[in-house]
């Protein structure tokens, strides 16, 4: 088997790859019969000559590889017809802005593999950067926090040598205390309590966050889909049921707004759930909320105030309750500041892409070379053949839509 190796072509440009020069060399090592090739490309965390200096190929035509391994979305210009890509496509959720990649995937019948919907026979993701998203965008939260109230200066993530220092950075800043909610319980939220803990967030039950008492130090709540979505007959929460029927509950978030300073939004959105809140939530009174770090990054989501993404150089926004719209960052106090990069990785992209990597090796690499006896690749297929696959199959009348 041969892999391309893919410049990573979407505006703004990721700085991160699949498998680094040293995973690389290890897979010639380890994997004989395997031949790698990487397309040239600035802007990497690691260089061309980084590849080269461990003995791996670097060329610009990949049409005789076998598969195709990139990060973000593909130029569709770009696309070789009858390979297989994986990518994180980011068309699961019917985004429109990526309704044209999937056209020409069918188009091209191309095979292509989502890395975001690689899951064992439980459901659960094998493959992804959600611990890394977690920690940068928690961590741009808080800075967004600090400049919002003149408190101590923290220094982008991108100008940290890498979370080590990141961490240090964020035991050394004096907090006020804070009332942070954070949704989610997977690898997102587990990379943002980490950075909870770098900053020394005391954790606490709902219960202690609802009362009345108050608090003399920063604390934080987590809470799983039960804690905020109910179902509309009042039945009792269950959860497998709320995954798979997720239309018939309603957002129980609202009992938190005015007890919340920073929302942290790590939590997996189906388009088909409810949203936490409404724009005539957001201009209530008591609506306390003024600095939403949007790690899951869903536009017009789960979040009213999310329509947009942004980026490490101007990673913040203002958005007005009252006129719902957007407005310069940090010039007005009434104002909700929003963080919503969608490639927060990024942030730390050598230890991202090394763990990422790690976990291309072990899960699906045997898999793609030995057989795959669970199908995992097979259920995680979108498209192959110039057809969509009978778990995508949903996707159909949307792509099918004239614009």
């Amino acid at each position: 088997m041969k892999i391309g190796i893919l410049k990573e072509t979407k505006i703004p440009s990721d700085n991160r790859v699949p498998l680094t020069p040293k995973q690389c060399k290890l897979i010639l090592e380890e994997f004989p019969g395997t031949e790698i090739i990487v397309q040239p490309g600035n802007g990497r965390c690691f260089s061309d000559k980084d590849y080269r200096n461990e003995g791996i190929e670097v060329g610009s035509d990949l049409r005789d590889c076998d598969v195709m391994m990139g990060v973000k979305e593909v130029d569709t210009v770009r696309l070789i017809p009858g390979k297989t890509y994986f990518f994180f496509s980011h068309t699961i959720k019917k985004q429109n802005q990526n309704k044209n990649l999937l056209r020409a995937v069918l188009d091209k019948h191309i095979r292509l593999v989502d890395y975001e919907t690689l899951t064992d026979s439980k459901g659960v993701r094998i493959i992804g950067f959600g611990r890394w998203a977690g920690l940068v965008g928690t961590y741009n939260g808080l800075r967004a926090i600090c400049v919002k109230h003149h408190l101590c200066a923290l220094p982008p993530p991108e100008e940290c040598q890498g979370l080590e220092e990141m961490m240090k950075k964020a035991s050394a800043a004096k907090l006020p205390p804070l009332r942070i909610a954070m949704t989610g319980d997977g690898r997102v939220a587990g990379g943002s309590e980490e950075m909870m803990n770098a900053f020394g967030i005391t954790k606490v039950t709902v219960e202690d966050y609802m009362s009345p008492k108050r608090f003399d130090m920063p604390v934080y709540v987590q809470l799983d889909p039960e804690k905020y979505n109910k179902h509309k007959t009042e039945m009792h929460f269950d959860l497998q049921h709320f995954f798979n029927h997720p239309e018939e509950y309603e957002s129980d978030f609202n009992r938190f707004c005015d007890k919340t300073d920073l929302l942290v939004m790590a939590a997996y959105w189906d388009p088909r759930a409810p949203v936490l809140f409404t724009p005539e939530n957001m201009q209530d009174k008591n609506f306390r909320i003024r600095v939403i770090a949007d790690i899951t990054c869903d536009l017009n989501g789960s979040v009213p105030s999310t329509i947009r993404t942004t980026t490490f150089q101007e990673p913040y926004y203002d958005f007005n309750p009252s006129t719902g719209k957007e407005e310069t960052a940090f010039c007005n106090p009434g104002n909700i500041t929003v963080m919503s990069i969608d490639n927060l990785p990024c942030g730390l992209p050598m230890e991202a892409s090394r763990d990422f990597g790690h976990n291309i090796i072990k899960s699906i690499l045997p898999l793609l070379l030995y057989g795959d006896s669970e199908n995992i690749i097979a259920r995680a297929t979108i498209a192959e053949e110039g057809k969509l696959t009978a778990n995508f199959s949903y996707l159909s009348d949307w792509v099918d839509q004239p614009d």
